[in-house]
């Protein structure tokens, strides 16, 4: 898979909660066909959002279906699961993003769950005349459809037009990010400008600034911080190495997604 990371590199290897963030996009199939095989996961959620083709998903838990764009998945592995990820192969454009969010150490275990949201479930607003998709969190008297997670998370999906401006709080415990999809932007007071494909990271308690000169697309994501060790391997994310060899063991003995 040709993919852009943001998270989960040498530069940035988490944010607390995040974990990982990539961005596949790409209208060439040899870049995105081979998907994500049949793999396991333990001790975090992962989160799905379509904005281009679609992706077939199958777990040992009897779940599966498409993610048609414009839909997120929200998906708590929990004790375990094993699933496939696999991208359209029609040659349309495809576009998507993970992320990889850490679950507290009290809920590492917990029987597996997932939010699926369609396309239609998502608010589409209008924010000073931007359209904003409210995928998590709140919004004026909005909210949007994923609830019940620990981290108490923020996803927004904002198009700036030329000239736009946005501004938003959020609890100065949460860790903020912008990761801009298309076009550049003026993010945070000084302004910095961010551009299509890179990461900016707000400071504790700064309220979510940018502006576009020219028009831009971006993701807006925040959640609470956990401030846990954290001990990952491959597809475990856990808060110690002797739970990372348990995990090892639970895969391989067929336990893992049977707690």
């Amino acid at each position: 898979m040709r993919l852009r990371r943001s998270i989960g590199t040498r530069e940035l290897s988490l944010l607390d909660p995040f974990l990982l963030l990539d961005e596949i996009h790409s209208d060439r199939v040899d870049d995105y066909v081979k998907g994500f095989p049949t793999h396991p996961h333990r001790g975090f959620e992962t989160v799905t959002y379509m904005i281009s083709g679609f992706m077939e998903h199958r777990d040992s838990l009897g779940q599966g279906g498409q993610l048609a764009a414009g839909s997120a998945q929200w998906m708590t592995a929990g004790h375990g699961i094993v699933h496939s990820e696999m991208p359209n192969p029609d040659g349309s454009v495809f576009w998507g993003l993970q992320l990889w969010v850490n679950l507290p150490a009290a809920q590492k275990l917990m029987k597996p769950r997932y939010q699926n949201v369609a396309p239609d479930r998502i608010p589409e607003l209008s924010v000073a005349g931007m359209p904003v998709r409210l995928v998590a969190g709140a919004l004026g008297n909005e909210r949007g459809p994923v609830d019940g997670i620990s981290v108490q998370p923020t996803l927004l999906d904002l198009k700036l037009p030329p000239g736009g401006r946005f501004e938003h709080e959020l609890p100065r415990d949460h860790t903020v990010f912008a990761y801009v999809l298309d076009g550049s932007a003026e993010l945070g007071a000084a302004l910095n400008a961010v551009n299509a494909g890179q990461i900016a990271v707000f400071s504790p308690g700064q309220v979510v600034a940018t502006r576009s000169a020219s028009g831009a697309r971006l993701l807006v994501v925040a959640g609470r911080k956990l401030n846990e060790p954290v001990a990952r391997r491959g597809p475990f994310v856990m808060n110690t190495e002797a739970e990372l060899d348990q995990a090892v063991e639970d895969y391989q003995n067929g336990t893992l997604v049977s707690g």
